[in-house]
């Protein structure tokens, strides 16, 4: 991991610390290679021909992908957690569903194209 996303993952609030993470330690364990910059001012995974960013907010943590398609079957089982078109918040209170989380990253990934 480069400085530059450590050190936007130490000025985390705790709150939200655990929750960044958790997001960040499972893209890096599932995509080990993935090449990791700080496009839009938040880490973002490159992995393959496709990415998926996480981004610390206001009141919550964002999981950011490339489309609401990534995320429609998540929105579907996970109905209680708030989506936005491309991206899914996160709040502190919020248990992580780890496999529904991963589906959603391994499509962004693996699918970056697919509508």
């Amino acid at each position: 991991m480069n400085d530059i996303i450590e050190s936007y993952l130490l000025k985390i609030p705790d709150d939200r610390k655990f929750l960044i993470n958790q997001l960040h330690q499972l893209i890096v364990d599932m995509y080990p290679a993935s090449k990791v910059s700080m496009k839009y001012k938040m880490p973002t995974y490159h992995a393959k021909d496709g990415w998926v960013a996480i981004a610390n907010q206001k009141h919550y943590v964002s999981l950011y992908t490339c489309g609401y398609h990534h995320i429609a079957e998540f929105r579907e089982r996970q109905p209680k957690i708030k989506t936005g078109k491309g991206c899914i918040n996160f709040k502190p209170t919020d248990e992580l569903p780890i496999e529904d989380i991963k589906s959603v990253v391994r499509h962004a990934i693996e699918y970056p194209k697919t509508i």
